[in-house]
């Protein structure tokens, strides 16, 4: 019979379990960036010159990714957060309020790896430090927080 309940309904953990595995997400995620610019000082080709309209298509997918993890984070993490913090039994709400923070942590990723591949395309440390340093900075500044009352 326990089988049977767990099936129809899954436990999906506590607030503080969440919590827990998305800070242990985030930090993953800030080596893997530091892992990204040094991957790219050892492996990556000798600088070239490179079509600058790359650089500025690199840099606008960017800026459109910094809009979009804003609005996902209004959408998901603070709409369910609201919602944790009057009922913390909500599954529903714990499961958005989780996919919220790791689709913006794999936002600030990506930005990462924007740098990362400038690197691999022949640009320099200066040119493509500004998307390590850009993804390094918003995933550390959206550590998560336990949900709180308004």
């Amino acid at each position: 019979m326990a089988n049977r309940q767990r099936l129809i309904a899954p436990r999906y953990g506590s607030v503080g379990q969440t919590l827990h595995l998305l800070r242990t997400v985030q930090f993953v995620m800030l080596g893997s960036i530091l892992l990204c610019a040094a991957l790219g000082e050892l492996i990556s080709p000798r600088a070239r010159a490179v079509n600058p309209a790359l650089s500025y298509m690199f840099s606008t997918a960017a800026v459109a990714i910094v809009g979009i993890i804003f609005v996902l984070r209004r959408t998901l993490v603070f709409r369910s957060a609201e919602s944790l913090a009057l009922h913390p039994d909500d599954s529903l709400s714990l499961t958005h309020w989780k996919t919220g923070y790791i689709a913006t942590y794999a936002f600030c990723e990506a930005l990462a790896l924007f740098g990362l591949v400038l690197r691999f395309m022949g640009c320099t440390l200066q040119q493509s430090a500004p998307f390590y340093l850009g993804g390094l900075i918003l995933l550390a500044f959206f550590a998560p927080r336990r949900p709180a009352a308004p």
